[in-house]
């Protein structure tokens, strides 16, 4: 992330320290536990991508100078808590044991208290979206059925090797993109841009976030533990099978892999079905669909790459695929 260009925009260190004090601020609750239970990702640390992008979109106003207003910092927060109380959820339903490198909220206080901490972030970007306006309330909330929305379909889709590629798509659609979309839309309608221009930052938030999705799945299948900082490999066990595996099903070795999937795998199997769909065209294609969608990102903020923040934006696209050069 140090390399990411929205990270050379003047004062954004100012912005990002704001955020932080922002969330932190979010997630302090009348009890103890709830601060603590709440805050614990928090402490994890975070690349803060989507309340960077809201930021960034609000910043996009012609001849802005400093750092973004309280209003368009507040509207990223809103959606950062969403993100937060949404990983909250998919590790109960996963049953992870860890995230960014640390205990997980379900495996540490259990899964009732995980699911209530998680309704407590999204009723907080709720009321902090209510405070910038009808608007934003609804976009978050819709934002909010969406996700959840994306995660049904990926549970429908669970350990079913003829899942479609359009159905991946829908899915990680509702699931990812949607959120870094609202994030722009947020940052610009909190900035009082033009429509066209919100328009295109929301056209590129939702192909970014497309990219963003394929690009974390491709590592999910060629990256350590380390690197991801949670299980690598993760998809297939939990029979999320994504771009990279669809692709792999589909190649000539995709009968052998078709027949270890299907249900919940470990061990040889696990690490055969893994070699087997990194031995495929499937990672090189599954790069090719996400350089094409970063490409469509790119292209939707040309109108306004004059403006430091929008080229910032585009830069961020570009640089998105260089994770996967390690």
């Amino acid at each position: 992330m140090a390399s990411n260009p929205l990270l050379t925009l003047p004062e954004i260190g100012t912005d990002r320290t704001r955020i932080e004090e922002e969330l932190k601020a979010a997630v302090t609750a009348p009890t103890e536990a709830m601060t603590e239970m709440a805050g614990h990702l928090l402490g994890a640390g975070g690349k803060r991508v989507r309340p960077l992008f809201a930021v960034a979109a609000g910043r996009c106003v012609p001849g802005h100078e400093g750092p973004a207003s309280r209003e368009v910092v507040l509207g990223g927060v809103s959606v950062e808590l969403v993100h937060l109380g949404s990983l909250y959820h998919d590790d109960v339903i996963d049953e992870a044991t860890t995230r960014r490198g640390v205990e997980s909220v379900n495996s540490r206080w259990g899964n009732l208290k995980a699911i209530l901490a998680g309704d407590f972030l999204l009723a907080k970007a709720s009321e902090i979206a209510a405070s910038l306006g009808v608007e934003v309330a609804g976009l978050l909330a819709a934002t909010i059925g969406r996700l959840c929305e994306g995660e049904v379909r990926e549970l429908q889709d669970a350990y079913q090797v003829t899942r479609t590629e359009a159905a991946y798509l829908d899915s990680i659609e509702g699931k990812t993109a949607s959120l870094l979309s609202s994030a722009c839309r947020i940052g610009g309608i909190v900035a009082d841009l033009p429509r066209p221009e919100i328009d295109a930052l929301t056209e590129f938030g939702l192909a970014y976030g497309m990219a963003f999705q394929i690009v974390d799945d491709i590592l999910d299948v060629v990256a350590t533990d380390e690197q991801l900082g949670k299980p690598a490999g993760h998809d297939l066990v939990e029979g999320a099978y994504n771009l990279p595996v669809l692709r792999a099903l589909a190649g000539p070795t995709g009968d052998e892999l078709a027949s270890l999937l299907g249900a919940p795998i470990g061990g040889e199997t696990w690490e055969r079905a893994r070699t087997l769909v990194r031995q495929s065209t499937g990672v090189a294609e599954s790069v090719e669909v996400a350089q094409t969608y970063s490409d469509r990102a790119v292209a939707a903020l040309e109108p306004l790459s004059d403006r430091p923040s929008a080229s910032a934006l585009q830069g961020a696209a570009r640089h998105l695929l260089s994770s996967l050069d390690t």
